[in-house]
């Protein structure tokens, strides 16, 4: 399960950079075709939708590799039980709250879908298509909290907080 895990992360990780990718060809297409005189249409709206893609499927693999930006100044000065119990309370409070995420875009998605609502610029894109990467992306960071949280409820926390983390407050 481990290894499929890891799987998930880095994939939807590797997605995100394809992602970025995306957004640079998209304003490079914007830049050459103004410099030729040629309209695109629909360059700036799938560089927003590309962009949105990276920052949404990056979330779980940026949470597993303890880059996530975190407020450590309690945690930093406890030890033993109280920071174990408020280590476990954030990651239960992480939890429900990607949960919400992750069912309200799935559902903005397929609602979406279901209505037929298309984007109001001129490239007229059903709403679905970008909002699915929004979608996968917030259900496998609940996959990543939900992971985090049995890691730490059974004691195997994946690798200690970065020295550097500790200073960032």
């Amino acid at each position: 399960m481990r290894r499929f895990l890891d799987w998930l992360y880095d994939a939807a990780a590797w997605l995100a950079a394809l992602a970025m990718i995306g957004v640079l060809l998209m304003v490079l297409i914007s830049i050459v075709s103004r410099q030729l005189g040629v309209n695109v249409p629909g360059t700036d709206a799938y560089a927003g939708y590309s962009m949105a893609a990276a920052g949404f499927l990056a979330l779980a693999h940026t949470l597993k590799k303890n880059e996530h930006i975190r407020v450590t100044l309690l945690l930093g000065r406890l030890k033993g039980r109280a920071l174990r119990a408020l280590q476990m309370w954030s990651l239960s409070a992480a939890v429900l709250l990607a949960a919400l995420f992750a069912y309200y875009s799935v559902r903005l998605a397929w609602q979406s879908h279901a209505l037929n609502d298309i984007s109001t610029g001129n490239d007229a894109t059903p709403l679905w298509i970008p909002q699915i990467t929004m979608a996968v992306g917030t259900v496998v960071l609940l996959i990543a909290f939900v992971d985090e949280w049995l890691l730490h409820l059974r004691g195997r926390q994946r690798g200690p907080v970065p020295e550097e983390a500790l200073h960032n407050e």
